[in-house]
């Protein structure tokens, strides 16, 4: 079996910084914006490099520069940038308001968020991805916490949810591929044994939404009019998305369909149409940055050991099979909370998992659902997620005040408990593969 580094806990130090900056001074001022999560990472970025004295200086910067420039990170910020272009050029010629309004004709105020939820579960299931749900569906569930009593922050994290669900179990999803690869079994198998533990948290979360928005109000009175016309940027990129184009290629047509639809009926000119652009993207320049800089503490956290001291820490705690499991849930959790990445942390502790697996006799079946359970978990709860950071930006919210109203994320982990504890469901194997 492959030897396990200890690693070294005190390169988890910037991410302690980070989290005590950011969540620490808003705790003890009753105000989250008294920390901008700019400023944080920053100071935690400028630890990180000063540590681990034996290495040059350049050198700590060149391992900084190459994790902020990671592909899986780059790529992330690239469709902040696109989203915010898309959302701004499309709230500009009016798609959210029709849109809205569409949804509030035809649905009870009480069923809006259930509404969201589903359209996001099913989205995102067809999709594979939570990235290209969460920019898909994130203005839409602005403009109903604008046009309703709901509070932004349960608009967003239900859009979360819904990506998150279909990100955990999609079979064209990239955390099923890596859990289902590195665990050698099949990905047919593993949706199985994911799909009855996510379905109840699923309907749990669409209960508990039906139930807190059952008052609510609309913010106006009297018929909700919509030009058809206006909502077709969003069907398009949500039915483009669903074949399963490019989510990147699906932004950018969308812009461009957006802005066309916005010049023809006179709601942009030319020049205005670029300046919305331009906002769009500026509007997503804070979150981007902080991507980048959370990928560089990161990588810093990697080479100077935080990692395997996390890794190591938790492997050498397993004594039993049911342990074992319970283990395999816990290298993950700490390896998404640790990277806010729920693909590079399946990636990461993967090909541990599975030598822990084949010890303990754990069914690859199970140790990939386990895997891609808790992963998916941690990725919809983490304030400094990707998924997070994107709808905060596009509320212009603190990604905080989201996570109390992260329904699915936490009951999804509660299920992976339950499974463990009490017995995944068998069926007969499917060939490996």
């Amino acid at each position: 079996m492959t030897q396990q580094s200890k690693g070294n806990i005190f390169a988890l130090l910037p991410l302690l910084i980070f989290i005590l900056l950011f969540i620490g001074t808003g705790v003890i001022t009753q105000d989250f914006s008294n920390m901008p999560l700019n400023v944080a990472v920053i100071i935690a970025s400028a630890v990180a490099i000063a540590m681990n004295r034996k290495e040059k200086l350049s050198r700590k910067i060149e391992i900084f520069t190459k994790g902020a420039g990671h592909e899986n990170i780059i790529l992330m910020v690239v469709i902040f940038i696109l989203a915010g272009a898309f959302s701004e050029v499309a709230r500009g010629m009016g798609a959210v308001d029709a849109t809205v309004n569409l949804g509030l004709s035809l649905l009870p105020a009480n069923l809006l968020m259930v509404g969201l939820f589903i359209i996001g579960c099913f989205i995102s299931i067809t999709m594979g991805t939570s990235m290209g749900t969460v920019v898909a569906l994130a203005p839409i569930g602005i403009g109903i916490a604008e046009q309703t009593d709901i509070p932004m922050a349960l608009a967003m994290a239900t859009v979360i949810g819904g990506a998150m669900f279909g990100d955990n179990l999609s079979m064209i999803s990239d955390t099923t591929i890596a859990s289902a690869r590195t665990q050698n079994t099949s990905m047919s198998d593993k949706f199985k044994t994911n799909f009855f533990i996510v379905i109840p948290g699923a309907i749990i979360t669409a209960i508990i939404l039906w139930v807190i928005t059952s008052g609510n109000q609309l913010n106006e009175l009297g018929d909700y009019s919509y030009n058809f016309v206006k909502v077709l940027p969003y069907l398009t990129v949500l039915i483009v998305a669903i074949l399963g184009v490019n989510v990147m290629i699906v932004l950018i047509g969308g812009t461009i369909f957006a802005g066309v639809i916005g010049l023809i009926d006179g709601s942009y000119s030319g020049t205005s149409l670029i300046q919305s652009i331009s906002q769009g993207i500026m509007n997503m320049e804070d979150i981007a940055i902080v991507a980048l800089f959370i990928g560089g503490i990161v990588g810093i956290i990697q080479h100077n050991g935080g990692i395997d001291y996390l890794l190591h820490f938790v492997k050498n705690r397993i004594k039993s099979k049911k342990g074992a499991e319970f283990g395999i849930a816990g290298l993950v959790s700490v390896a998404d909370i640790s990277t806010a990445n729920n693909t590079i942390s399946i990636i990461m502790t993967g090909p541990l998992a599975k030598n822990i697996a084949n010890e303990y006799h754990v069914d690859p079946r199970k140790s990939a659902s386990i895997l891609d359970i808790f992963a998916a978990a941690w990725q919809g709860i983490v304030p400094y997620g990707g998924q997070m950071l994107a709808v905060a930006g596009l509320a212009s919210i603190s990604p905080l005040t989201i996570m109390p109203y992260s329904f699915y994320p936490v009951l999804l982990g509660i299920c992976g408990v339950i499974a463990i504890l009490i017995g995944f469901p068998r069926f007969k194997s499917s060939k490996k593969g």
